[in-house]
């Protein structure tokens, strides 16, 4: 299969997932990009050295899944475990091609300046991920006062800065920066309505491009990853979902090319989960209506990622609609009966048998007769299809295996929690 997609936007809706992490903090990513890109310019980097620095700054956050992580890294300079989503970030774009000339401007994108010279990195990777550094602590230090006293705050945010030449910083990228934010409009350019304009006039910008079906996935499996490290509970959730969305898929007799796009929906279906709060998805005891609400709104999020990127529509409603239900008391759209294509109830049962299949903080992980069970009845309530759910029973080993990767249940039940 090969489908043709707008790469750049791939990248921005990567970056709104990414984003979310902040919960109402939310472009934060954006901010270092736009930052990242001006104060490129004035290096004289040819384009596709400003393309790579832009994306970096939009991305370099992608090693970050936790709430906690993200309040760590905007409320303070700097903290003992900061390299670890360095590292993670880097392995993540490192499996993606296009997006592999990134990873080590991210890699070192929190390593001070001076530390460079014992390293074996090229000058200008080096350059350019402390650049990254720079322009990331100066959001950091922003972000209390984008609604308030930006522009008086600016005087203290350029000295701490200064401040840090030589040591965190390079000397002649603070000078850079020194001189492009002595006026109001580098700053006033950082709200949000001056902000999205810029950034969104450079995403359509952007070319289609063709992709086969492994760079397709490839491109999912690095959403997965950031969605499923967000907690210990929902660890290999999106994998295991496509697994078995690809598998009943297949049994249903679908076309080759609808079930590798089925995979891949199965994928990114609960991208949306990366704007709630670390606590409620690891809470062990009953939900309260506001944090109920919170994960509701995360299929909502899923869709208004993913259709902001050309190519994708399809794909796009199918990992959207995944807690709808053929009653229409689903959510967020209240869709229902024949408005729910195979596709969609193929992933709203994967979804649902996999998370039962799986640890969570309120309860261990059923055997496959005590998932198919509760499937049935959630057939009887009219919440889930009955032909998906009689398709996984007739497979329910294998479909078991495919929705946790494991060859038994015993297996499952002795792994650490």
């Amino acid at each position: 299969m090969s489908v043709t997609i707008n790469l750049g936007q791939a990248i921005h809706a990567l970056s709104d997932a990414l984003d979310l992490v902040g919960v109402d903090e939310v472009f934060h990513g954006k901010r270092v990009g736009f930052m990242a890109l001006q104060c490129g310019r004035d290096l004289d980097l040819c384009e596709p050295e400003l393309e790579d620095l832009f994306h970096a700054g939009l991305l370099h956050d992608c090693g970050v899944s936790s709430t906690h992580v993200h309040r760590c890294l905007i409320d303070k300079i700097d903290w003992e475990d900061v390299e670890l989503h360095c590292v993670k970030g880097s392995e993540l774009l490192g499996q993606f091609s296009p997006l592999a000339p990134l990873k080590n401007i991210v890699r070192y994108h929190h390593t001070h300046w001076d530390a460079f010279p014992r390293l074996d990195i090229p000058r200008n990777t080096a350059r350019l991920a402390n650049l990254i550094y720079l322009v990331d602590r100066v959001d950091a230090l922003a972000i209390p006062h984008y609604e308030s006293d930006l522009l008086l705050a600016r005087h203290t945010i350029r000295d701490t800065i200064w401040r840090l030449s030589g040591s965190c910083f390079a000397p002649d990228l603070v000078a850079l920066f020194m001189d492009l934010s002595g006026n109001e409009a580098f700053w006033l350019s950082l709200e949000p309505r001056h902000l999205i304009r810029s950034i969104y006039e450079r995403k359509w910008e952007s070319q289609m491009v063709p992709v086969t079906f492994p760079e397709l996935k490839q491109l999912a499996l690095l959403f997965a990853r950031v969605v499923d490290a967000k907690s210990p509970y929902t660890m290999e959730h999106s994998l295991g979902t496509a697994r078995l969305a690809r598998f009943l898929a297949e049994r249903a007799g679908l076309a080759i090319e609808t079930c590798e796009k089925i995979e891949v929906a199965g994928l990114l279906h609960d991208l949306g989960k990366l704007q709630v709060p670390d606590e409620i998805l690891d809470k062990p005891g009953t939900l309260t209506r506001e944090e109920r609400a919170m994960i509701q709104r995360h299929s909502f999020e899923t869709y208004q990622i993913l259709h902001r990127i050309a190519g994708l529509e399809d794909i796009t409603i199918w990992a959207a609609y995944h807690h709808e239900t053929p009653d229409g008391r689903g959510y967020p759209f209240h869709r229902r009966g024949a408005d729910l294509t195979i596709e969609m109830r193929i992933i709203a049962v994967s979804d649902v048998f996999q998370a039962l299949a799986q640890h969570r903080p309120y309860r261990k992980p059923l055997s496959p007769n005590e998932i198919l069970e509760m499937l049935e009845s959630f057939v009887r309530q009219n919440h889930l299809d009955s032909e998906v759910v009689a398709l996984a029973g007739r497979h329910l080993q294998a479909s078991w295996q495919a929705a946790t990767g494991v060859e038994s249940f015993d297996e499952l039940s002795r792994q650490p929690r």
